[in-house]
């Protein structure tokens, strides 16, 4: 009975001492993280962009492999800020944890013409990002795929 005993209090000191589950209301929101993102770009604001991105951040498209806020705010956003608007997702999967987050689907977006006469495009294909907790408790984004098909002239 002694044993029984000691098996049953130490179960319950086991269980006491565990952390408590992540529920859905004090889970992040990756959409809300994605929001940001999105509205940043749509409002070319480079300087909120930075602020969103983590520092060893990764970004994959194609051939193409940036790793790093410097390189990634260089070679990606900044390249590419001024060839495209009105960027928009549709979700297709989702789900985060305690320290990260994901949305994965597909996006469409505006390409505007290199030179003044050409027709505008449109762009579409798959997006992943994917969201981390830093250390101070904010989310940042720690790796973007995106997979897009050829830019079709828009009508």
């Amino acid at each position: 009975m002694k044993s029984f005993l000691g098996l049953l209090m130490g179960g319950a000191l086991l269980a006491s001492c565990s952390s408590p589950k992540t529920d859905a209301a004090t889970a992040v929101n990756v959409q809300t993280l994605n929001q940001q993102f999105i509205g940043a770009w749509n409002a070319k604001n480079t300087a909120a962009l930075d602020t969103l991105l983590a520092d060893d951040v990764q970004y994959a498209q194609g051939e193409s492999r940036f790793n790093g806020k410097s390189e990634v705010a260089d070679k990606w956003v900044r390249a590419t800020m001024g060839t495209i608007s009105d960027l928009k997702t549709y979700t297709t999967s989702t789900g985060a944890g305690d320290n990260i987050a994901y949305e994965a689907g597909t996006f469409s977006t505006d390409v505007l013409p290199e030179t003044p006469g050409q027709p505008h495009g449109e762009g579409e294909g798959n997006f992943v990002l994917l969201w981390k907790k830093q250390k101070n408790n904010s989310w940042k984004l720690s790796y973007v795929q995106l997979e897009g098909l050829p830019v079709k002239v828009r009508n």
